[in-house]
């Protein structure tokens, strides 16, 4: 009985233990060479945003569809997936998603600079992970983000009023104007009132409605201000799209369609205009009727491939733990473009692969060890 109960009790240990390996252990791998394109990219700089109604841009200017998310529906998972193109190991969460377990590549790391303004829970990370100093974060008190506020909309307030502060300081900043104007730069608007007004007053409320309101008509605002700053020079890129949805009660997290399916909208340098439908579309989540979109293409992407869209428009090199595949309808290039850009994708991701082989190989006996054809 003895021996028994010690046989036992060995199988649940190594059973409770094996979790916490699996699962608590990260998946990424380091040394990879980071790839990219060598032909000139379209666009010299991006803009990207969280959360808009955006039925004009669709109907006129960009390509749209909807991105697919993965469980755990939350806020750093999904950041992470949208900017590294990975979808982070459950191990995040003993950090209670806010630090990074494992340091991870990302675009804004492979960009030449990255200015973000926003939440202090999710640009630290990204500026933290980055090497160097070319990643600057702007970010209100921690105290501001209340889910209970009555009204949340003067985050993104400030967020936009932010932003025309910093190209308006640039306009008199010969330096800061000069660095602006260099290729490869990104900006991000991380817009969280639409987030916290669903908390708390629920997505159908007056209050998130209104706040859909004030992002649209400040998203139309910086647009503009950032097409005179740049001349209308066509070189800027625009990707609008959300780390999650959310139920009607206001929650997410879960794998409820209403917190897997978020928009994306990308617009700008390099990207394809609308194109209309003659027979109808293949999805089958019922929503295309609703939306009144049934006339223009729709094209889904996975949560991770917008990582190396963002990194082709605007010519870095493809993050470097990315297993996003290169959604090609959203790219307005040459067939020659878009084969290199395919190419270094796919070079990209296999060196993943073969540098975990090799750490497979070095810790499993040689006769266990059987690699794939």
């Amino acid at each position: 009985m003895i021996t028994f109960f010690l046989v036992g009790l060995t199988v649940h240990v190594v059973f409770f233990l094996s979790i916490f390996d699996i699962y608590f252990t990260s998946p990424l791998v380091h040394g990879m060479t980071p790839l990219a394109t060598s032909l000139p990219p379209p666009a010299s700089r991006l803009v990207l945003m969280w959360l808009m109604d955006s039925g004009s841009i669709i109907e006129s200017r960009g390509t749209w569809g909807v991105s697919h998310t993965r469980v755990p529906t939350e806020s750093r998972p999904g950041h992470v997936a949208l900017i590294a193109g990975f979808y982070e190991d459950v191990s995040a969460v003993a950090k209670g998603w806010k630090e990074n377990p494992v340091e991870f590549d990302s675009v804004f790391n492979e960009s030449r600079h990255t200015w973000s303004w926003g939440s202090p829970d999710i640009l630290p990370m990204f500026a933290k992970g980055a090497t160097g100093d070319h990643v600057y974060t702007h970010t209100y008190p921690a105290a501001e983000e209340d889910f209970a506020s009555t009204d949340a909309s003067r985050l993104d307030s400030w967020v936009f009023n932010q932003v025309n502060s910093f190209f308006e300081s640039a306009k008199k900043d010969s330096s800061l104007n000069a660095t602006l104007r260099e290729d490869k730069n990104v900006f991000f608007l991380h817009l969280l009132g639409l987030d916290t007004n669903g908390h708390a007053h629920r997505p159908m409320s007056q209050e998130y409605l209104n706040n859909i309101g004030l992002v649209d008509a400040g998203v139309s605002e910086l647009v503009s201000m950032i097409e005179d700053f740049f001349g209308n020079d066509g070189k800027t890129a625009y990707v609008f799209t959300s780390d999650h949805g959310m139920t009607n009660w206001g929650s997410h997290g879960a794998g409820h369609p209403s917190e897997t399916l978020t928009p994306l909208v990308v617009w700008g340098a390099g990207v394809n205009s609308p194109v209309t439908v003659a027979e109808p579309q293949a999805f089958n989540d019922g929503f295309l009727k609703d939306w009144d979109l049934e006339q223009i293409r729709r094209v889904d992407v996975s949560q991770a491939d917008i990582a190396p869209l963002m990194a082709s428009l605007i010519g870095v090199n493809f993050p470097i733990n990315s297993v996003g595949v290169l959604p090609l309808q959203y790219l307005n290039n040459s067939n020659h473009f878009k084969a290199e850009s395919m190419y270094a994708n796919a070079i990209q991701v296999l060196e993943q692969y073969k540098v975990k082989m090799i750490q497979k190989k070095e810790t499993t006996i040689s006769l266990l060890f059987t690699p794939y054809q």
